[in-house]
């Protein structure tokens, strides 16, 4: 059983769709960071040590806003993700200065986790029954290279946000395991009611209750050696693309068609809440606060 179980949070993108940095917007009564709920709700889940992946550009803001707050509370690391953090012997458009996009940005933390963890988005709210289910499962875990992963899995009606179309992964599920993940895009409630998303040109509609991926997974260190395998190929293929990106829900879906890794789909039954538009900084604002109002939370982190 694994003792030491780490949480890995994505703060590297800056947010096409959000001006300035959304990772840090105040969401709680004393300013709290979405960030910041989801670390206690780790750390009240049993994780102990949190790496936090980010840019050398906003290093000194990031650390001065935010890492100041937790340190001393729990083992805390920083890793920088940088376009030129690549695997040995390969080469790239040297105009290029956005990394290589969430496959990469794990890959970044190699030399920093030795122990099973959980990876998730900086601006996501997952609940925290989500991170008791994917603490349980990493615990689970008992060899460095055992290549049975986790994803936590979220009906697509319950993570839709109120400010525009989102992008979600659409999964197809073989008894409790991953089959694929398709990245569905502009996915949004019509005025029918109806849930609609975009899909190579194509409009469709998702079933309620259709299960998605929010990017909350759980790993061994045994992904990063297959997530190298990836990024060559990806390279080999991309390295003088100036905007292209190295997924991670792709990057799962090659490993479980190659039969390199099985991915259990966690139920998590929590409702997500993020900031993707400007206008769901209110909506989360305001969640935060029925729930610490009713308990769920402290006033003061």
């Amino acid at each position: 059983m694994a003792t030491n179980i780490t949480l890995l949070i994505l703060a590297a993108g800056m947010g096409s769709r959000y001006a300035g940095l959304k990772q840090l917007e105040s969401v709680g009564p004393r300013g709290e960071t979405i960030m910041e709920y989801s670390i206690y709700d780790a750390l009240q889940s049993g994780f102990n040590k949190i790496v936090f992946i980010i840019r050398q550009s906003f290093e000194d803001t990031f650390r001065e806003l935010f890492i100041n707050k937790i340190s001393g509370k729990t083992d805390v690391a920083i890793v920088l993700q940088s376009v030129n953090d690549i695997p040995a012997g390969m080469d790239f458009n040297r105009e290029r200065q956005k990394p290589w996009g969430t496959a990469h940005a794990i890959w970044s933390a190699r030399n920093c986790v030795q122990e099973p963890f959980a990876v998730i988005n900086a601006d996501d709210f997952y609940g925290r029954n989500a991170f008791k289910e994917m603490a349980r499962f990493l615990k689970s875990k008992t060899r460095a290279q055992d290549n049975h992963y986790a994803m936590c899995g979220y009906n697509i009606e319950d993570t839709l946000s109120p400010g525009g179309g989102v992008s979600r992964a659409i999964c197809s599920l073989s008894n409790i395991f991953l089959e694929t993940a398709e990245e569905h895009t502009d996915v949004r409630i019509n005025k029918q009611g109806e849930i609609k998303s975009r899909h190579h040109g194509k409009e469709y509609t998702i079933t309620p209750g259709t299960p998605v991926s929010m990017n909350i997974w759980g790993f061994t260190p045994g992904i990063f050696p297959l997530l190298e395998e990836k990024l060559v190929e990806f390279l080999n293929k991309n390295a003088s693309d100036m905007h292209a990106e190295c997924y991670i829900p792709v990057v799962i879906q090659e490993l479980i068609r190659n039969q390199q890794a099985v991915v259990e789909v966690l139920q998590c039954d929590s409702r997500w809440f993020g900031i993707t538009h400007k206008a769901d900084k209110d909506h989360a604002t305001r969640n935060i606060h029925q729930l610490v109002k009713t308990g769920e939370y402290p006033p003061g982190l």
